[in-house]
């Protein structure tokens, strides 16, 4: 580790080592080669004069890239296209005149971009799954577990532990829909030329235009892709950038929902994120146990939502057929964007992995509130024994008034039921009342709804993407 320069907190201590490899300069520079051996095998199977033994010797030395070689070229040439031309004609003296024959730097850096892209969102497709995968588990264990629900974050009507993991799931789910569509959606640049008319092309085909066509599918064949985008200037549109950004960044608002869901509910001390044995909450108070990771996944999700501006900013502003000032930009929102999306589904898996739920706070926060909210069937138990609705309605409106008002300017208990009791208009005791204070009679249909959900709309999705299942986060702080 370097300790003399900056080094990215995305690399260091949230992203995992496989998203690392996926945009590190090894993986860039061997799919750079592995485009040129398509390109040289495409054009060969055209007709042009590039012989086996050329492309054998391009294939000897597709992933021992000499990187120094292409460094100290780049200081000479301002250009790292060319001096990684010029570092693979070094290793490849007989295929040396043929490398990047025709081509544009896009042909490399577009389609690589694209192919990167492609394996990230796999990834991320992977551990999207697995947090669904856990949040169904939590979910299904705890669909028929009754907790205070809220609005406004007031006590409302009461739901179940379960039923409100399904509303996590269900956000994650449509990010799901939304990556694998744009997955499927991308396709490669192909080789275009420099300005997406395929003139060079042309001019090394004789005219031919048969021979032109046949050239992009060629190209897409070999790198497991069924098209090219049909149109491009040099570039593809940076509009995929942003449909790709726009994902993560969905993935990333989905986790923040959530996340601030369990802090707050760690407040309470209904719900924990894991806390390890020998983990510090406060270099202060010793005793805290801080939400961190999920802060942690907040913080990160903030970072990929706002960056997915600049992938629509760069889309927006670019000049006609293409301008570099999409280079630097991109360089840093893409991978970016991947890593910390990366990082925060890994804190996802952890936290939802080992969620502690504690049952008898949260019955005892419902049992506080449920007076309140049992009151309308209070009330038509009243009617039954001969009460006036409409006497009754105002009789519990100003006792509910009262019962606030004990618990919060005397700090007392919820005494409501105490004083319907007392009220001789309702003709019901305290124990007929406390017989009607069982919480899973409030939850409506919230265990079936946990239930069907899973069974219809999560258990095909999970067997669709079985093969994704079984990833464990790896925290590193």
């Amino acid at each position: 580790m370097s300790t003399d320069r900056y080094m990215s907190p995305l690399s260091e201590r949230y992203a995992s080592k496989e998203m690392q490899y996926i945009f590190s300069p090894e993986k860039k520079f061997k799919t750079w080669r592995l485009l040129w051996i398509a390109l040289a095998k495409a054009e060969r199977k055209l007709g042009l004069e590039i012989t086996e033994e050329q492309i054998a010797e391009l294939e000897a030395h597709r992933d021992d890239i000499n990187f120094e070689t292409a460094k100290e070229r780049e200081k000479l040439v301002r250009h790292d296209v060319m001096s990684h031309v010029y570092a693979y004609g070094v290793q490849c003296p007989k295929a040396k005149g043929i490398i990047h024959l025709g081509a544009t730097s896009c042909y490399v850096g577009d389609n690589t971009d694209i192919l990167i892209m492609d394996e990230a969102l796999k990834l991320v497709k992977a551990k999207l799954v697995n947090v669904i995968a856990e949040l169904a588990k939590f979910a299904d264990t705890y669909k028929e577990l009754p907790t205070l629900a809220f609005t406004h974050f007031q006590p409302a009507q009461p739901t179940t532990v379960g039923k409100r993991a399904t509303l996590w799931m269900q956000e994650f789910l449509m990010d799901l829909e939304d990556l694998s569509y744009v997955a499927k959606s991308l396709k490669l640049l192909g080789s275009k030329g420099t300005t997406g008319s395929q003139a060079s092309f042309l001019e090394l085909f004789d005219g031919d235009q048969e021979k032109v066509d046949r050239l992009d599918p060629l190209i897409a064949e070999q790198l497991g892709f069924t098209s090219c985008y049909a149109v491009s200037g040099q570039t593809y549109s940076r509009k995929v950038d942003t449909r790709v950004a726009n994902v993560l960044a969905g993935i990333a608002a989905s986790a923040y929902k959530m996340s601030n869901d369990i802090r707050l509910l760690q407040h309470l001390k209904e719900v924990e994120e894991p806390f390890e044995k020998n983990q510090i909450g406060s270099s202060a108070m010793a005793y805290k146990r801080n939400p961190m990771r999920s802060e942690r996944i907040g913080a990160l999700s903030r970072y990929v939502m706002i960056d997915a501006l600049n992938p629509a900013v760069t889309s927006a502003t670019q000049w006609f057929e293409r301008t570099l000032d999409d280079s630097a930009n991109k360089r840093l929102s893409i991978p970016e964007a991947f890593l910390a999306t990366d990082g925060i589904l890994d804190l996802c898996l952890n936290v939802v992995d080992g969620l502690v739920v504690y049952d008898k706070v949260i019955t005892k926060h419902l049992m506080a509130e449920l007076p309140f909210m049992a009151t309308e069937n209070i009330m038509m138990d009243a009617v039954k024994k001969g009460g006036d609705r409409q006497e009754l309605h105002e009789k519990i409106r100003k006792l509910s008034m009262e019962a606030g008002a004990h618990v919060k300017k005397e700090g007392g208990e919820n005494n409501l039921l105490e004083l319907i009791a007392a009220d001789p208009a309702f003709g019901l005791s305290f124990e007929e009342l406390k017989s009607a204070m069982d919480p899973s009679a409030y939850v409506g249909c919230a265990p079936r709804q946990v239930a069907q959900f899973l069974e219809t709309v999560i258990r095909p999705v999970l067997e669709e993407n079985q093969d994704l299942l079984g990833i464990k986060a790896e925290i590193y702080v």
